[in-house]
């Protein structure tokens, strides 16, 4: 039963789980830009946030919310395994990786393409 004081949660776990989050993302960002100011840039960019913000990510500090956690997924396929691991669903992880090697597999043909093309002009 909840205690009787506004809308307030109790504070016991939520506090471990948003640290684990923050250090479980920022874990996630360093495995796949670093942690130099090189990445605070490049988290700038994907997400629009501040260069306050994307440093405080990166350290683990504090955790991303909403739209750019999105972006952050979007752009790095180590932030989408973390969520899926935290949201205890690494079975959607196979279909992110066949989604990526068919990404790949995309790309090489046209290249593979664009090469043939024009080695046939030449």
């Amino acid at each position: 039963m909840f205690p009787k004081s506004g809308n307030k949660f109790p504070e016991g776990s939520i506090h471990a789980t948003e640290a684990a989050y923050s250090a479980a993302i920022a874990k996630a960002l360093a495995s796949d830009i670093g942690s130099s100011r090189l990445a605070t840039k490049t988290v700038m960019f994907w997400t629009g946030a501040s260069d306050r913000s994307a440093r405080h990510w990166l350290n683990g500090d504090h955790g991303p919310g909403g739209l750019h956690l999105i972006l952050l997924a979007r752009n790095s396929t180590a932030v989408m395994r973390t969520i899926m691991r935290l949201a205890d669903q690494q079975g959607f992880e196979l279909a992110i990786e066949l989604s990526a090697a068919r990404t790949a597999l995309i790309r090489a043909t046209a290249i593979v393409d664009a090469l043939s093309s024009r080695g046939g002009d030449g």
